[in-house]
């Protein structure tokens, strides 16, 4: 972490919009300096609007995180007009909806470059910094979807199971070498985000993130929490907790249960428009800033009590310890009298 009188210098890809424009706006609360990496100018600009009212600093980033060289380039630029990084979240993602057999190689191989390949980049211009300074944070956006696939989303699962794998190596690389770099994924529910409206769909009907959903702002300070605190990994709202620890032990009544229902949860009733503009190839925020919520606002939950339980466990088992301490006494004390 940065001196207290030093603003952290953070680095957040995706971060015009949805759950990457959530996180900017957290650690602009806190007087951080960001640098801001996505496609889209206009959320980009939006973005940096919301770091300078919170009186931070902003710089804007147009960048491909598929291409490696924009991204090693995005991170000089934030040291030399910055500073030292001190944090850098991968958040970068595309989807197509659709079956597998309906997705073309192109189509996957450009979600994989972003959703993968683009955290991978991210992760080696942030150690290209940090590991030689012995200090700094990397978060990765993960997703429940990390452990356990659904139908619809074959290369977005892939990615965030890559991405896992990845981590967990590199990870261990950092403790044999003694590094005092961190590294930790925070793996998310399904979150409100306008992406329901942007990616390519091939589905009869208009995509929706798997109920029950939440906002952005949860996700967001699970990522701040993360970058703060040296926790290996971080579940999100009930849903990721009981989809990860039940893939587990149960992978086969997974299997068959998202197979009979993952059609229509991830479908709402409106009829698609075949046509629709997408984001795969070009971003959908280039001339308009649709900032981090989505459509689902009405139906999105905005705190999670298992996340509240989450950050807080060591507290919570040091008040259990106090309260049986105390029990025990009285017992004690009750026997004496």
């Amino acid at each position: 972490m940065a001196d207290q009188n030093t603003p952290e210098v953070v680095v957040v890809t995706g971060a015009s919009a949805g759950i990457g424009r959530a996180i900017v706006q957290r650690f602009a609360r806190e007087g951080a300096h960001i640098g801001l990496i996505a496609r889209g100018q206009a959320g980009l600009d939006g973005a940096r609007r919301d770091v300078e009212a919170a009186g931070g600093r902003a710089l804007v980033l147009p960048a491909d995180v598929a291409d490696p060289d924009q991204v090693e380039a995005a991170a000089q630029r934030v040291e030399e007009e910055l500073g030292p990084i001190d944090i850098w979240v991968n958040d970068a993602m595309l989807s197509v909806f659709a079956p597998f057999m309906e997705v073309t190689a192109d189509e996957f191989r450009r979600v994989t470059e972003v959703a993968y390949l683009g955290y991978v980049y991210g992760t080696q211009a942030a150690l290209k910094r940090m590991v030689p300074r012995d200090h700094g944070t990397i978060v990765q956006v993960g997703s429940a979807l990390a452990y356990r696939g659904i139908p619809l989303q074959s290369a977005y699962c892939g990615a965030k199971h890559a991405i896992e794998g990845f981590t967990e190596s590199v990870r261990t690389e950092l403790f044999h070498d003694g590094s005092n770099v961190h590294i930790t994924m925070v793996q998310m529910p399904a979150v409100n985000t306008p992406q329901f409206g942007w990616v390519k769909s091939r589905l009869p009907r208009q995509a929706q993130p798997v109920p029950p959903i939440y906002q952005p702002e949860v996700a967001a300070e699970a990522v701040y929490w993360a970058a703060h605190h040296r926790r290996r990994e971080v579940d999100v709202g009930l849903s990721s907790a009981v989809t990860i620890w039940g893939n587990k032990f149960f992978p086969g009544i997974g299997d068959h249960y998202l197979g009979k229902t993952g059609y229509k949860s991830q479908q709402t009733e409106e009829p698609e428009e075949p046509n629709r503009p997408h984001n795969l190839w070009e971003p959908l925020d280039a001339e308009q800033d649709h900032g981090a919520h989505g459509s689902f606002d009405q139906r999105a939950r905005s705190s999670s009590l298992q996340l509240a339980v989450n950050l807080n466990r060591g507290k919570l088992s040091l008040a259990g310890i106090g309260l049986s301490i105390a029990g025990a006494l009285g017992i004690a004390k009750a026997k004496k009298d």
